[in-house]
């Protein structure tokens, strides 16, 4: 019965320390970029928190460029934001993909 209530502990303690990791994505920001010209900033939440383009991506003769651009740019946020999600949640699941944690 000791151990049980010890390892109940110790579950209610990494449950709360994943809590925790979990809030403290949502404060660090990642930057994704194409072409040196358009950068995205996200949260760790995957949250877009700003959109920077030059002046010299515009070409109204090639908004599809431009389109693509802005595209490329989030999606490479949002992927450095799986990578340190998985980074910083993989402490407390040894590297195992848990739907619905992160």
């Amino acid at each position: 019965m000791n151990n049980m209530n010890q390892m109940m502990k110790q579950v209610k303690k990494m449950q709360e320390q994943m809590l925790k990791a979990q809030e403290e994505l949502g404060t660090k920001s990642i930057e994704g970029s194409a072409g040196g010209v358009v950068s995205v900033q996200v949260n760790g939440h995957k949250k877009v928190l700003s959109i920077t383009i030059k002046p010299e991506a515009v070409d109204p003769d090639d908004v599809e460029m431009l389109q693509d651009l802005v595209l490329t740019a989030v999606n490479d946020a949002l992927t450095k934001a799986d990578e340190l999600a998985n980074q910083d949640m993989g402490k407390f699941t040894g590297g195992m993909k848990m739907p619905g944690l992160f």
